[in-house]
């Protein structure tokens, strides 16, 4: 008779173990990209992930004969605990993410773990899958199985949903991507939009200053702060944050590739693009050794890539629902089209994550005529 435990994880080993697991369970799906497992272990490390300045967790693993065969993390954002009930969170609301199952059993058991640490911390709510913050990896994948995530977006098993569902989690929040064509120009009542903007005077579409990285970041990060304040599941990104996501992603900054909009000299609205690192990564399955680490730095050198991501875009709150927003919007995309194609070879966009009932942003991917591809589910329980 087999017996399965679930325990929180002490050691080095059980680290390694808890990292090792996803490459076991999803090894085989043609579509899932490792990850590389450095940047696995700086995700769950305290001293590597500013998250943490403002969170906590505790991760499980489940073993089942001595054998791993799931693992989850359970954690509290204290920051999400300030936030205002009616965006999502606030007191009370704790969250489990990085969520494997070897079985539908075994995902019970690890949910109940992660369930019962946050009771014990007075929380009387669950939500995930979040992987860890909000920023990172939200949501359980309902569609899109079919494809490839593109960078920093995950890819989960299709059987999961029914495991999570069947232990009494509901949807709280749908997040969705847009794929769209790049490679041909935009429909013709976009290309008048963004030829008006380029005759006003007040407008100005810039590229950012990779030698002034800090300054830009910090540009960034107070216009995402305004535009996302009022969002479903807005927590505010914290400088501690900004400065490990930075050393991330610095590699994977083009100058061309993230535009900041200027009206009467003032920023008001940013875009960052992201050529898709999964593209390189997937062949070397999570190690950079012997040979991966030198292709994976020629091509950050010089990358061609199919597809461009959007992760983030903002524009200040006092512009939103007005015509100077969507036109700054076509703007930046349209900048942004016309060096990704010639310059890094790309035929396709992925934008998103965004939530499904952002009207402003869906406005904005149905006029350049995009389509949903992926689907994510934020699931929720009272504790």
């Amino acid at each position: 008779m087999s017996e399965l435990a679930v325990r929180p994880i002490h050691s080095k080993a059980d680290i390694n173990a808890f990292v090792e697991l996803a490459y076991r369970l999803n090894g085989d799906d043609p579509h899932w990209v490792a990850p590389l497992r450095d940047e696995v272990k700086a995700t769950i490390d305290p001293k590597k992930n500013g998250w943490f300045s403002h969170a906590e967790a505790q991760l499980f693993l489940a073993e089942r004969n001595g054998k791993v065969v799931g693992r989850i993390s359970a954690h509290i954002d204290r920051l999400a605990l300030e936030m205002p009930p009616e965006q999502g969170f606030g007191p009370g609301t704790g969250f489990w993410g990085l969520f494997e199952a070897e079985d539908a059993e075994v995902a019970a058991a690890v949910i109940a773990a992660a369930e019962a640490w946050l009771r014990d911390k007075g929380m009387t709510r669950a939500l995930g899958p979040v992987s860890l913050s909000i920023w990172e990896e939200p949501g359980l994948l309902v569609k899109g199985h079919d494809h490839s995530p593109t960078v920093l977006m995950g890819h989960h098993p299709a059987r999961y949903q029914g495991w999570i569902e069947a232990l009494g989690y509901t949807e709280a929040k749908k997040l969705i991507t847009y794929d769209l064509d790049i490679a041909q120009g935009f429909p013709p009542l976009i290309q008048r939009i963004v030829a008006a903007g380029e005759k006003n005077a007040r407008i100005k579409i810039r590229k950012v200053n990779k030698k002034r990285f800090d300054e830009e970041a910090a540009i960034i990060l107070a216009i995402l702060n305004d535009a996302w304040s009022d969002n479903w599941g807005f927590v505010p990104l914290t400088q501690p944050e900004i400065d490990d996501v930075g050393k991330k992603l610095k590699p994977l900054v083009f100058e061309d590739l993230i535009m900041i909009a200027e009206l009467d000299g003032e920023p008001v609205a940013f875009m960052v693009t992201l050529p898709d690192l999964n593209e390189p990564l997937k062949p070397l399955k999570g190690k950079l050794l012997p040979f991966g680490w030198a292709k994976l730095l020629l091509w950050l050198r010089r990358p061609k890539a199919y597809t461009m991501r959007v992760p983030l875009m903002g524009v200040v709150k006092r512009l939103q629902s007005s015509r100077m927003a969507s036109q700054l919007a076509f703007m930046m995309i349209e900048y942004i089209r016309r060096a990704a194609v010639p310059n890094y070879g790309a035929k396709r966009g992925e934008i998103g994550w965004i939530l499904d009932d952002n009207q402003g942003m869906i406005a904005i991917a149905d006029a350049i005529e995009s389509r949903i591809n992926r689907e994510y589910l934020i699931y929720q329980k009272p504790l």
